[in-house]
């Protein structure tokens, strides 16, 4: 498996991780069974947060005696952004995991309570050892700026809408990433239905590329999200096949030539202001 690190000063983690946004409107016994698949195939890096419903108690099942395996991310709702607010949804977020400590606490989505609010608790937080970074998620560069000017950089990744029909991040927020040591994380990185149909020009060709490696298409597509040193992918799997095939993805090294024909047949587009579901 393939592994980036998760942020300038972070440890080096696998490429693919798991997601688990709506992982709770299914079957909670397969999707314990799959995430735990997930970490038996070295998917270590699970994500979840506080307004995924009951994903994070599901999350804390699956890990249950496996803690030191899984590098752990949750993250908190803006209106919770303020300092004690901030507090207590970890204390809370911890409490449905099960762990003493996340690996990383995400402001979920930036909101009117003010940035240095959140920070002083992420930063508390990190001192009394309940989380061991921070980070944010749906942050644009404007964002992300006026986080760094409060002294403290911008945390240790930014998660972020990424597929390869949604690349908008390319023109401005993975540049500043790169130049400021922030990880990338692609959320949905299969589009949230919105996966290249077989029939379509990029669907041939993923379909085509696979087919001469031996793999899947789903497998191609996140080689190809997880391309650089600075980008890592959570695609959620609530059925062991799916985890499976996810797994399979982490040591595909692609060819110049195949980035290309995926570069092309995907284009990233105009710059505009960052997309998020």
């Amino acid at each position: 498996m393939r592994r980036h690190h998760f942020g300038r000063c972070g440890p080096a983690i696998p490429v693919v991780g798991q997601g688990t946004w709506q992982l709770d409107a299914g079957d909670r016994r397969a999707a314990v069974t799959a995430l735990r698949r997930g970490l038996d195939l070295g998917l270590t890096h699970i994500d979840t947060a506080e307004m995924y419903g009951d994903a994070e108690t599901i999350v804390g099942e699956a890990i249950r005696g496996r803690r030191e395996e899984v590098f752990l991310v949750s993250k908190v709702l803006p209106n919770n952004g303020s300092y004690d607010r901030a507090m207590q949804s970890c204390e809370r977020s911890l409490r449905r995991l099960g762990v003493e400590r996340l690996d990383c606490y995400l402001l979920h989505w930036r909101s009117t309570v003010p940035l240095a609010e959140t920070l002083r608790a992420f930063l508390e937080l990190e001192r009394k050892g309940m989380i061991a970074a921070w980070g944010v998620s749906n942050f644009d560069v404007e964002d992300l700026e006026d986080l760094a000017a409060l002294g403290h950089g911008a945390g240790a990744c930014n998660q972020v809408l990424y597929h390869l029909e949604e690349r908008a991040i390319e023109h401005a927020v993975l540049p500043w990433c790169e130049a400021n040591g922030v990880a990338v994380v692609a959320y949905s990185p299969f589009g949230s239905g919105r996966f290249p149909r077989p029939d379509g020009v990029g669907g041939r060709l993923l379909a085509e590329l696979a087919t001469a490696r031996g793999v899947t298409p789903r497998q191609m597509a996140l080689a190809f999200l997880t391309r650089r040193p600075s980008l890592l992918a959570i695609p959620k799997a609530a059925r062991v096949p799916h985890v499976e095939d996810n797994a399979g993805a982490g040591d595909i090294e692609l060819t110049a030539e195949e980035l290309a024909a995926i570069d092309a047949a995907f284009p990233a587009g105009r710059p505009r202001s960052l997309p998020m579901i």
